[in-house]
């Protein structure tokens, strides 16, 4: 039976191994995973994230990425403010903020390798995941409502929560519109959702949805978890970190079963 620790831990030592680290942030579940992973109760918890992102991070390319991933600067700056931690923990958390805030310089075919990739993949993709912000989600009890909302809508594929930022991460069928999500939360009639996006300077900032007139298709049957494997994007990216890593096949499919918990079953 997986917990976080124990996630955290197999991940950290992947991350250790630079070959994997590339893999391993750019794959749709692992680092929003870690990122969740920061607002977590556990002092080992929060100490084997930050050895694993501090590996990471190692990696110049990573950076951006990295710095980029919604909610990765604000849960380091909460960390390194939090005074109940021990000084290994926020020294920790210091070094990766102040890592990832250092500027990174691109040379011109590292922009145009990044942007065909890009490309390539986007036109490919059939999922996409949406970060909402949801006013009233400050209880266990509130959530159960959330969650209840999310599942009966039909193109949801999986959902994680961060309660302390008020935040669900939803991964969802590319052709279903966000607005279906913030009607189906705003039916519960004590929750309200807005849309997280980055501008142009890279802030956060919260979109207003509408949902009046906005039809729902409801799931008919509910199974205990709405399969992701038909939709997942990540196929080959599992397989490359079999392919390059020293450990093994054993590494490739145990990140793909990381992957899958981290994007779940976050529900402390």
């Amino acid at each position: 039976m997986m917990d976080a620790l124990s996630v955290v831990s197999q991940l950290r030592d992947l991350a250790s191994e630079p070959q994997n680290r590339e893999v391993i942030v750019r794959d749709q579940g692992c680092l929003p995973g870690l990122v969740l992973f920061l607002d977590h109760q556990n002092p080992d918890v929060l100490f084997a994230t930050l050895q694993t992102l501090r590996y990471l991070a190692e990696m110049p390319p990573n950076i951006p990425i990295m710095k980029n991933e919604l909610g990765m600067m604000v849960s380091l700056e909460n960390l390194m403010e939090r005074n109940s931690l021990s000084d290994d923990i926020t020294s920790l958390a210091q070094e990766v903020y102040n890592i990832l805030c250092k500027p990174v310089f691109r040379t011109p075919v590292q922009e145009r390798k990044k942007k065909a990739q890009f490309f390539l993949n986007s036109t490919n993709k059939k999922a996409k995941s949406v970060t909402l912000h949801i006013q009233g989600l400050d209880t266990t009890d509130q959530r159960g409502l959330c969650e209840e909302a999310l599942l009966k809508v039909k193109g949801v594929i999986s959902f994680t929560f961060q309660m302390a930022s008020k935040r669900c991460t939803v991964r969802i069928r590319s052709d279903l519109p966000t607005e279906s999500l913030a009607s189906a939360i705003a039916a519960t009639q004590v929750l309200s959702a807005q849309q997280v996006v980055k501008n142009e300077e890279g802030e956060e900032v919260l979109i207003p949805l509408n949902t009046s007139g906005v039809q729902v298709q409801q799931n008919t049957a509910l199974p205990a978890y709405l399969p992701e494997e038909e939709e997942s994007p990540e196929k080959e990216v599992d397989r490359a970190i079999s392919r390059t890593t020293t450990k093994g096949d054993s590494s490739g499919s145990w990140l793909n079963t990381a992957a899958s918990f981290l994007t779940k079953t976050f529900y402390w």
